[in-house]
C-alpha cells in the first residue's frame, strides 16, 4: 500500500479496551484499584485483516482487526473493564472495536479503498493476551510516549 500516513511504532501497539482521556492522580489511584479486582484467563486473537476508521472513504486511522474469537473474547474483556470503571464516572458512548492502529493519517490521501479490500484477509499472527494494562500517554513533538501504571495479569 502506497500512503501517505504516520506508521504506528510497533511497541505502541495494543488494543484500547476503553479510553479514559485526562485523569487527576486521586481517581487513578481508584481506578487501579477497580482494574485489580478483575479476573480473566488469558487468550490467543488472530491478528486478521486491515480496515479503516471512520469508514474507508474518508480515513483517519488504518488498524489490523482479529478473528472472530479473539475479537469476542476481547470485547467481553471490554465489558469487564466498563463494568470495573462506571462505578467510578467513566462510561464509553462507542462500542468497542477491536483493533490495533498501524497508521494515523495526517492529511487526505489517494484512494486506497481497493488495497484495503485486497487485505480484508490478510494474516498477521497471534498474539496471547495475558494481562491488562492501565496506560499513561504523554504528547510530545516526537509522537506519544506511553508508560505503564499498572498491570493486571490474567489468572491463567
Amino acid at each position: 500500500m502506497d500512503v501517505d500516513a504516520k506508521p504506528i511504532k510497533s511497541k505502541n501497539f495494543y488494543f484500547t479496551l476503553q479510553f479514559l482521556g485526562e485523569v487527576s492522580d486521586e481517581i487513578t489511584h481508584e481506578i487501579i484499584q477497580a482494574l485489580c479486582k478483575i479476573k480473566f484467563s488469558s487468550f490467543y486473537v488472530d491478528l486478521k485483516g486491515v480496515g479503516a476508521f471512520p469508514k474507508i472513504k474518508s480515513l483517519r486511522i488504518i488498524w489490523v482487526g482479529t478473528d472472530e474469537n479473539g475479537g469476542n473474547m476481547l470485547i467481553k474483556l471490554s465489558e469487564k473493564v466498563k463494568e470495573a470503571l462506571e462505578p467510578l464516572g467513566f462510561f464509553s458512548n462507542k462500542s468497542f472495536k477491536p483493533h490495533i492502529t498501524i497508521f494515523r493519517i495526517k492529511k487526505k490521501i489517494k484512494d486506497i479503498t481497493d488495497d484495503l479490500k485486497n487485505k480484508k484477509s490478510e494474516d498477521f499472527g497471534l498474539q496471547k493476551v495475558s494481562s491488562i494494562k492501565l496506560k499513561k500517554s504523554e504528547l510530545t513533538s516526537n509522537g506519544p510516549i506511553y508508560s505503564d501504571l499498572v498491570e493486571i495479569k490474567a489468572q491463567k
